[in-house]
């Protein structure tokens, strides 16, 4: 029985900086919270149990990555170049560029080689204090591809210490090989790959990007309507590029988050009020392909939609194993403030992996999943820039990564 008590430290149990205990105790038996709270109420119960002294560092809890594509071949450098000379995102695809560039590097790579640059990008996100990170599919688009980078995110989820939730993207592009036949594809994704993977337990939800270069609304639908068919959630990269629906339609399929959105009207932030589907805002991609289009921050607040970040880290638009810098662009891009941004990677990312009762918070019961750093000021994490700031991850009342003191 390994017992436990992290004290000297300062608290920020759910991720709200208006919300802290300044001398705070934390007492951990095998690997679950038996209780916190300021020090000096810490029960009899638990002042014999070895301790771990802080220093006065700020805790809070591991951070959620919620949107990631973390599995996949090559790298798209060569196409920035591009996009640097003029050409557009929506042109490069057409040309055959885009998703379904890495969708070849991804086919021709063997599972050893995926999953020793995914842990590439991995390693330094857990060295940022993330402790849970959903890992997208969708570099495959066939059966074989799909299945190959879902086992590596399983994988990643066994040998690293972290939380790994696994989303099949089957609908991310549409393959060369059905060209002019986008239909008999999204059968494809509904009738074949999604029974398939399912079966197999490699899916733990289901995505579809809803967009001019991706599927339509009626094709999205599909995908959902097959989802549903086997009790997964679901998500939406919708209302990045255009404002074609998506987000109300993921709300009326009461989808955990529909993702990007910087095109997304007051009907669409109603729908997902309604439904309670969070909005991931995914900056990095924003900053990447020089958007200009906010997303609707102010009507978000309004209506009170939980807002999620995330890296959306990808070969093609947004190239970041950085949470931390991710925080920061929130704040310099969107205007967002420091205890929204905090809670969205923590509370509200966990709520957009449908898994808010296991990470974001801090509570007696949970598992210790928690995030040591070495600040002043909670608000630091969402103003350097490049320095590290991760002094220790503990999972389950472990220490898996020790950094800078």
């Amino acid at each position: 029985m390994k017992q436990t008590v992290w004290h000297h430290l300062q608290l920020c149990a759910h991720g709200d900086p208006h919300d802290t205990i300044a001398d705070a105790a934390i007492a951990v038996q095998d690997g679950r919270i038996e209780w916190l709270g300021a020090a000096q109420e810490l029960p009899a119960a638990y002042r014999g149990w070895p301790r771990e002294d802080l220093a006065g560092a700020w805790v809070t809890p591991g951070l959620v990555e919620c949107h990631t594509h973390l599995v996949y071949g090559g790298q798209r450098a060569d196409e920035f170049a591009q996009r640097l000379a003029g050409v557009s995102y929506e042109e490069i695809a057409r040309r055959g560029g885009g998703i379904v560039s890495t969708v070849r590097a991804t086919r021709a790579a063997d599972e050893n080689t995926l999953l020793r640059t995914a842990a590439a990008r991995l390693e330094p996100l857990i060295a940022e204090g993330v402790t849970a990170i959903e890992i997208k599919s969708g570099y495959g688009l066939d059966l074989e591809t799909e299945r190959k980078m879902l086992r590596v995110a399983r994988q990643l989820g066994e040998r690293y210490p972290v939380a790994v939730y696994t989303t099949f993207l089957g609908a991310h592009a549409l393959p060369p090989d059905y060209a002019g036949r986008a239909d008999d594809y999204i059968d494809e994704v509904c009738n074949r790959m999604l029974p398939a993977l399912a079966d197999e337990g490699l899916v733990d939800a289901v995505d579809v990007f809803c967009e001019r270069i991706g599927f339509s609304i009626a094709q999205s639908e599909r995908v959902f309507e097959a989802a549903a068919r086997r009790n997964l959630p679901v998500k939406m990269h919708a209302e990045q590029l255009s404002n074609s629906g998506g987000a109300a339609l993921a709300a009326r399929y009461r989808a955990l988050s529909a993702d990007h959105l910087e095109f997304l009207d007051e009907a669409g932030v109603a729908a997902m009020k309604e439904a309670g589907t969070v909005a991931v805002l995914l900056p990095g991609a924003y900053y990447f392909i020089r958007e200009t289009q906010l997303p609707p921050l102010d009507l978000l607040r309004r209506y009170a939609v939980p807002i999620a970040i995330s890296t959306d880290s990808n070969p093609g638009t947004s190239p970041a194993t950085s949470l931390l810098l991710m925080m920061n662009m929130a704040a310099t891009l969107f205007r967002m403030t420091v205890p929204e941004i905090l809670q969205g990677v923590t509370r509200d990312a966990a709520a957009a992996l449908g898994k808010q009762h296991v990470h974001g918070v801090l509570e007696t019961g949970r598992h210790a999943d928690f995030a040591v750093w070495s600040v002043e000021s909670l608000a630091e994490l969402a103003y350097w820039i490049g320095r590290p700031l991760c002094a220790r991850v503990v999972r389950a009342g472990q220490t898996v990564y020790a950094g800078r003191t």
